[in-house]
């Protein structure tokens, strides 16, 4: 497959998605991304005798990896065309395929092959096990009601949470890469790969923790939100997606997620939001799972990511 391919791959995942009915959908904007530029790229497809698309398989080595270079594959099948062994053909294909783009980044670091799998896809999982790939982390997918009361959580002078601008984007880049820096699996993030991440940014319900205590403002905090219209339908509610949270080490202990937390969700809920929702890695080291909890988020499913190490 090529770019020129991507109409194609658009109205595929569409078919796919409105027969298996997962709680998203993804939206033609994100099927493109899957040809960006930022990925050293390889793809797939089958096509029946009317030239249609009715399988594909993609595996993409992100650039911006450096200690630990990865290769996540994904995928699917046209649910007319399934049981015909199209599934498991591709699934060998990606499997070759990344060993190869792994082989040929010349990067000196270990490699990883990543397959993201739903709670509910166990012929998926069946087929990963079979070819050596493993569970190796556990993800869960959670909402909290924005009817319910807000805390009014305020920081301690010279601490602030303050809108986030793109003034402040490449010092949030920046802060995101320390915080997570010894985090498993993270990797750090360029200009170019940071970028990439946004294409469903939320500008006005993103925000960043500032110290003002010296001349130089430093971030201490940060929350970045992101608005996925095309899910709502399919989840059945509006919500506000916290994207991703972190605090520098030497803020830890201040409520400052906390702080950045609460703002979040009453911009939501002044956009008219029913619901904040996020995704938190069950194996955390920072204790997530139980602030979250003990603002009100609630489990709705989960998913895990299958690897084989190379």
């Amino acid at each position: 497959m090529t770019a020129d391919d991507g109409a194609a791959l658009v109205s595929l995942v569409t078919r796919i998605e409105s027969v298996d009915n997962p709680p998203y959908r993804t939206s033609p904007e994100e099927v493109l991304e899957y040809f960006d530029a930022s990925h050293d790229w390889s793809a797939l497809g089958a096509w029946d005798d009317a030239q249609r698309l009715v399988a594909f398989g993609f595996v993409r080595v992100r650039r911006g990896d450096s200690t630990l270079v990865r290769a996540f594959c994904s995928g699917g099948v046209a649910p007319d065309r399934r049981g015909e062994g199209l599934g498991g053909a591709l699934l060998d294909w990606q499997t070759g395929r990344a060993r190869q783009m792994l082989a040929e980044s010349g990067r000196d670091a270990p490699g990883r092959i990543v397959v993201h799998v739903d709670d509910d896809m166990e012929t998926l999982a069946r087929q990963l096990r079979r070819r050596g790939f493993e569970p190796r982390r556990w993800y869960s997918q959670l909402r909290r009601d924005l009817s319910l009361p807000i805390p009014d959580v305020r920081l301690d002078r010279p601490l602030s949470v303050e809108p986030w601008s793109p003034e402040l984007d490449d010092a949030v880049r920046r802060a995101h890469n320390k915080a997570f820096g010894e985090q498993w699996g993270s990797q750090p993030h360029t200009p170019e790969t940071w970028a990439q991440e946004w294409s469903h940014h939320a500008p006005s319900w993103s925000f960043v923790a500032l110290d003002r205590s010296s001349d130089r403002t430093q971030v201490a905090g940060y929350l970045m939100s992101s608005r996925y219209e095309q899910d709502w339908p399919a989840l059945g509610w509006t919500e506000g997606y916290t994207e991703i949270l972190g605090v520098l080490p030497d803020w830890r202990g201040r409520h400052v997620a906390t702080a950045l937390l609460t703002r979040a969700m009453r911009a939501y809920a002044d956009d008219g939001m029913q619901y904040a929702g996020l995704d938190v890695d069950a194996d955390n080291p920072t204790g997530a799972d139980v602030l979250f909890m003990n603002l009100g988020y609630e489990r709705t499913r989960g998913s895990a990511m299958y690897t084989v190490e190379i």
